[in-house]
């Protein structure tokens, strides 16, 4: 109850707030909502998630890390196997089920990645939503969990029913299991951060784009349709392939015979640029990997 209350508290707070002074984004029409609930993960990770993940890091010895990371990683490759079949991707399915197998037995439960010459692929409900032609729906900033559309918070729900964690029987080994995947995961994120401080822009509007062009991305295996923004039309604005910094020229793209080079490999050289840094920067993390 006392959590519920607090929650409620938060969200009439947050849809009590002012306008956000920033370009309203249509994917996300909760924006005061959104950055209440942000503001609240945000005070929770830096009190408790952030800390216990740097001790954990300190602490835990980077094989061990490797291992608690591939024995997750392991588990996550049922989900993935069966949204494969969902999608009819009965290549990657084949790929990802052997994964599993192999790094079930030979790799001890998964501790070990002895499977790693076989590619790993990320998917999951809400990319198979994407994939049958459902959309996102709009953008929404999940409590605790974190950045999320509705499409993908119905993922998020269906996935975790065949989860083999959610089928331990005993109720404080699931818990511990739980978290030490999530304690896991956040310390995976702590290198990542420096690349959201060295931005220095509006951490939630970073996050939002950054969210919204990968899973795009992911849905579209790589390859998403190029997106017309306004700010493109009404200043006539002037695409070219350009160096990306830190990133191998053999890994950069060439622009189509269109002229219209993909969203991920282009960068405005217009000097209005400027006024969009946010989407500047999330080509560049689309580039370099950052997850």
């Amino acid at each position: 109850m006392q959590a519920t209350r607090i929650f409620l508290t938060l969200t009439s707070i947050a849809l009590a707030g002012c306008a956000s002074p920033h370009a309203r984004n249509p994917a996300d029409p909760l924006e005061p909502f959104n950055r209440g609930v942000y503001q609240f993960n945000d005070t929770v990770d830096k009190a408790i998630s952030k800390p216990v993940a740097q001790g954990y890091k300190a602490a835990m010895p980077v094989p061990g890390q490797i291992m608690v990371s591939n024995f997750f990683a392991n588990l996550d490759d049922v989900i993935i196997t069966v949204n494969d079949l969902l999608q009819f991707k009965f290549a990657q399915a084949a790929s990802d089920g052997s994964r599993f197998l192999f790094n079930s037995t030979f790799g001890v439960f998964g501790l070990f990645d002895v499977a790693h010459r076989l590619e790993k692929h990320n998917e999951d409900f809400g990319q198979t939503l994407g994939y049958w032609g459902i959309g996102s729906g709009p953008y929404i900033v999940l409590p605790i969990l974190g950045p999320s559309t509705v499409r993908d918070g119905v993922g998020l729900y269906v996935d975790s029913r065949p989860s083999r964690l959610r089928h331990v029987d005993h109720i404080r080994t699931r818990n511990q299991l739980y978290l030490a995947k999530a304690v896991n995961r956040r310390a995976q994120l702590l290198d990542q951060e420096k690349v959201l401080d060295e931005a220095a822009l509006d951490h939630y509007e970073f996050i939002r784009d950054a969210y919204l062009l990968r899973r795009q991305s992911l849905v579209h295996d790589g390859n998403p349709p190029r997106e017309e923004y306004d700010f493109e039309e009404e200043n006539d604005f002037k695409y070219q392939q350009v160096p990306i910094p830190n990133v191998p020229s053999s890994q950069q793209d060439n622009t189509p015979a269109d002229g219209k080079p993909q969203l991920a490999s282009a960068a405005v050289t217009a000097p209005e640029a400027d006024t969009r840094p946010s989407v500047r920067r999330v080509w560049v993390a689309q580039r370099t990997g950052i997850r």
